[in-house]
């Protein structure tokens, strides 16, 4: 028995019923960890370029780590891995809260789902016991509501993870959405239309059995010693991860107006201190978390009033607030309990938002395309309309609920030049105009646009990893190394992702990341994990990656930005005039990974990652 883990996933064939358990060896677990890379190389040898997103032959794949529920900091996340119908490849998204430990604490690593019930069911995990049960109570309802009833059913002390109406109708940016109001959400890649599709309401989980842990004392004595130096070194406590909107707004990391512009004076009222001073009623943790950023925030009067649950963060108040032009974060604050209730990604939602309004400005999306909605910026009630129509696809939501990238391709000529996104996957809140090096992740992250891959943001502007090489931040315009340095931290943040931990902690360990997340994962299990064994691992699981990508046909043809990005400059704020070089970087960072000119990887580092065939 390998410690750290239960030592089981789960499989549910909810085409016949079927409920079963796989185990894995030590060397294979060692090799992919759990997470995104366990995740990823059951999607790799299950799926293929012929599986339809939303067929019962897709996987969709909930798995937790080896660090998940013991005593590491910031160690309360699962990971959601398929293959995505919003972009066709390769598609993951990851979560907080509580679902993660509860799942493991139930019994088992993770959940690999396949075939299609006939009718609506959810699972039920206690201690070791797997149900199927009838969901047509719970079908139609929003995820506030599934929460309430599971719990009305099962006990206050379950945990629950579903989709809302827009995960029902196939929203190809629909979430999965976990922990009831505080809204966490497995967010990005339209995950939830995937659960949706397999008409899968819902899983609830209850769980008190023990995490085996190799050395208890170690592990112990590793975790006093970190956690009060998180919390020291990070910042999110007391304003949450919006405290970061208006130094955004002045860098030129901020989008706003559909990333077209480098300013936005509304900065001032829908930043963090703002939130903290309306209304911000108190805030919350996932489990095993030191920093405490998660909001909860009620509107109590107004067209905009919501119920007391998880308020907005940095991605949606960029992505919904700035690039839409919208300053009212009562507004905000409705829409994104909206996508919380109907399980929606507020990033690809917004996004979908803001394309909407830049189409309808140049006339591609008309009045009588939108049920009679004039789609003007700023306008805090388009904002929330548009989340309601997009949920349930009416009207011109129908055709937002399939993405920007595919609405623009629907609309046709002007309109791809307003869809900002990589491989089909909508940009976050971060412009890689203010940074270069944010520009190569989003281009060769493996499910589209994402700033999470390597995280490397805020290391391109003063924070430092001198356990990569890196003791001063790079500049953040510079071309040179950049190959290098997003492939070291994408190797890191695979890792991240498989153990699995919050990436905060970056913020907080100083120049002893990996050391201590090496010693966090011998304490757990027993090995005797190097950092050369530990960037190796992290490696091979991007690497794996890609290679599930490269099936789907994707090459260096695909990992490109948005024109707009690649070519405008916005003329004002801290970058008005910085454009990302992209194809010298995109060479370097080939010859870093050993892939070849097309940007595949080449057999000699297949070979060398153990992945060869």
């Amino acid at each position: 028995m390998v410690k750290g883990y239960m030592n089981q996933v789960l499989r549910v064939d909810l085409t016949d019923g079927r409920i079963t358990t796989q185990i894995f060896s030590e060397e294979e677990l060692r090799k992919y960890i759990g997470g995104s890379g366990l995740g990823t190389k059951i999607l790799f040898d299950e799926t293929d370029q012929f599986t339809d997103p939303l067929g019962p032959e897709n996987r969709l794949i909930f798995m937790t780590g080896p660090i998940v529920g013991t005593k590491a900091v910031n160690s309360g996340r699962y990971h959601v891995v398929t293959k995505s119908p919003l972009t066709g490849i390769y598609g993951e998204a990851d979560s907080g809260g509580t679902f993660g430990p509860e799942l493991k604490r139930a019994g088992f690593d993770g959940i690999v789902f396949s075939g299609k019930a006939d009718h609506p069911v959810y699972l039920w995990l206690n201690n070791g016991k797997a149900e199927i049960r009838e969901a047509k109570n719970l079908w139609g309802r929003d995820t506030f509501e599934v929460d309430r009833i599971l719990k009305e059913t099962h006990g206050k002390d379950i945990v629950t993870c579903s989709i809302g109406q827009a995960g029902e109708k196939l929203v190809r940016v629909a979430a999965i959405m976990n922990d009831g109001l505080e809204g966490r959400a497995a967010g990005r890649c339209g995950v939830g239309a995937v659960m949706g599709s397999k008409l899968l309401k819902a899983i609830a989980v209850h769980g008190n059995m023990p995490i085996p842990v190799a050395n208890e004392a170690e592990m112990a004595t590793l975790v006093k010693k970190a956690a009060p130096v998180i919390v020291k070194n990070t910042a999110w406590t007391k304003y949450g991860t919006s405290n970061g909107i208006q130094g955004a707004e002045q860098i030129g990391n901020l989008p706003v107006r559909n990333f077209s512009r480098g300013n936005f004076a509304g900065v001032a009222t829908i930043n963090g201190y703002y939130m903290a001073d309306t209304i911000l009623t108190k805030r919350f943790y996932c489990e095993k978390c030191v920093m405490g950023c998660g909001r909860t925030v009620e509107v109590k009067e107004g067209k905009y009033k919501t119920v007391e649950s998880g308020g907005p963060e940095y991605e949606t108040i960029g992505i919904m607030g700035s690039s839409c032009l919208v300053e009212d974060l009562c507004a905000i604050a409705k829409a994104n309990e909206l996508c919380n209730r109907y399980g929606l990604d507020t990033i690809s939602t917004g996004s979908a938002i803001a394309f909407a309004m830049e189409a309808y400005e140049n006339g591609i999306i008309t009045k009588k395309m939108t049920g009679g909605l004039e789609l003007n910026w700023g306008d805090p009630d388009v904002l929330v309309s548009l989340v309601e129509k997009i949920a349930f696809r009416k009207d011109i939501g129908d055709l937002l609920a399939e993405g920007t990238a595919n609405a623009a391709k629907t609309l046709g000529g002007l309109a791809t030049e307003f869809a900002i996104h990589v491989k089909g996957l909508d940009f976050p809140a971060h412009d890689p105009r203010n940074a270069v090096g944010t520009g190569l992740q989003f281009a060769t992250s493996a499910r589209g646009a994402c700033h999470l891959s390597s995280f490397t943001h805020d290391f391109e502007i003063g924070v430092t990893f001198p356990e990569l090489g890196y003791s001063k931040s790079p500049d953040r315009w510079e071309l040179k190394g950049k190959g290098e340095f997003i492939a070291k931290f994408q190797n890191v943040m695979g890792m991240f992702d498989s153990l699995i931990f919050c990436k905060f902690i970056v913020y907080g360990l100083g120049d002893e990341i990996i050391k201590t997340m090496l010693g966090w994962v011998n304490a757990t299990t027993g090995w005797d994990m190097s950092f050369d064994e530990f960037m190796l691992t992290g490696e091979r699981i991007f690497n794996l990656k890609r290679l599930y990508n490269v099936k789907h046909g994707i090459s260096r043809k695909d990992d490109t930005l948005p024109p707009r990005i690649l070519n405008h400059k916005r003329g004002t704020g801290g970058a008005a005039d910085n454009l990302p070089h992209l194809g010298l970087m995109l060479n370097d960072y080939y010859q870093y990974r050993g892939w070849d000119e097309f940007g595949i990887p080449t057999e000699l580092t297949l070979q060398k990652l153990g992945l060869a065939a």
